[in-house]
């Protein structure tokens, strides 16, 4: 199990995507675990093309395809997952956000969010506001076919992506993979809400969805295959990011980030501004003026398993 949820945190959202199995993975022999491939050093994030001013409306997603893109983020915590889908709508600016964030991973708190002042960071603050969460732009920007599946069908459907969401979290729970914990508060009842226990520390979820949204098989332990091994304490600097109040009006399909609905869509996608106290920078950053220190491989690794670990470049 541990050798797949390591391969499913991470590779699994290439594989639900767009099927892309390596040889390897191929030939394994079924109940064999999946090699893992190792994570380069940099990462060499793709670049995502800008988004289209005057492209027509793309083609709408039928359920079981919006089922497929959002199982590897379903089962993140509410105000994570509202924070994850408004920035994959500028899907174009992960690489560089993520790009960013890594080699100023060693911040945190006011130093962070002082550095990306003094960088002049040009990104939209709904992609800033997930700079404290490296391991998920490191995903995002890994996997930008899929990231941008996630971006435009948020843009285009927002109310079957939030329909999406919550039959995968009817289907874990129903399994009983999904539920309280020391980490987290799972509300049932029409609609499914997972919040932090500690609403300034927010855990990400490490799963496999190909188990937990499937019925349990024989040795599967139903109650360890989600793992909050990792978390981010997110205080009141991070506020003008909207940390704190975002959050889903699930009846009503309503997004609220910063305490005040999000309406980006594909129609306004050029023009939407939507109200942040934060700063917003256009063109080039400013000249690097801090340290920069990439993760090391083990840092990179243990973050995208959510393992804890030791911060390697402290001086």
């Amino acid at each position: 199990m541990r050798s797949s949820w390591k391969t499913l945190t991470f590779l699994v959202i290439v594989t639900l995507a767009g099927s892309w199995i390596t040889p390897a993975q191929a030939q394994a022999p079924q109940g064999a675990p999946l090699p893992v491939p190792p994570a380069p050093d940099p990462v060499p994030y793709p670049q995502a093309a800008p988004l289209p001013g005057g492209a027509p409306l793309p083609a709408a997603y039928p359920p079981e395809e919006l089922e497929r893109i959002v199982s590897p983020v379903a089962l993140y915590p509410d105000p994570l997952l509202a924070q994850f889908f408004t920035a994959a709508t500028f899907y174009d600016q992960i690489p560089d956000a993520a790009r960013w964030a890594d080699q100023h991973h060693y911040l945190n708190g006011p130093a962070l969010t002082a550095a990306m002042a003094a960088d002049q960071v040009p990104w939209d603050p709904s992609v800033q506001a997930l700079v404290p969460f490296p391991s998920i732009l490191d995903m995002m920007a890994a996997a930008m076919p899929w990231t941008q599946e996630v971006g435009s069908a948020f843009l285009v459907q927002p109310n079957d992506v939030m329909d999406a969401v919550q039959r995968r979290r009817q289907v874990a729970v129903q399994y009983g993979y999904l539920r309280s914990g020391p980490q987290i508060i799972v509300r049932t009842g029409p609609y499914i809400e997972i919040v932090p226990v500690n609403p300034d520390y927010v855990v990400v979820p490490y799963y496999d969805p190909l188990v937990v949204f499937a019925p349990p098989r024989r040795g599967i332990y139903v109650g360890g295959a989600i793992r909050f091994g990792f978390g981010v304490t997110l205080g009141a600097v991070w506020a003008p990011w909207g940390w704190h109040s975002n959050r889903f009006l699930w009846g009503e399909h309503r997004v609220i980030i910063n305490n005040a609905p999000w309406g980006r869509r594909w129609e306004n996608r050029t023009t939407y501004v939507h109200p942040y106290t934060v700063p917003r920078y256009a063109g080039p950053r400013a000249a690097e003026g801090h340290r920069v220190e990439e993760r090391s491989r083990n840092e990179r690794e243990n973050s995208r398993d959510g393992r804890k670990y030791k911060e390697e470049h402290r001086r």
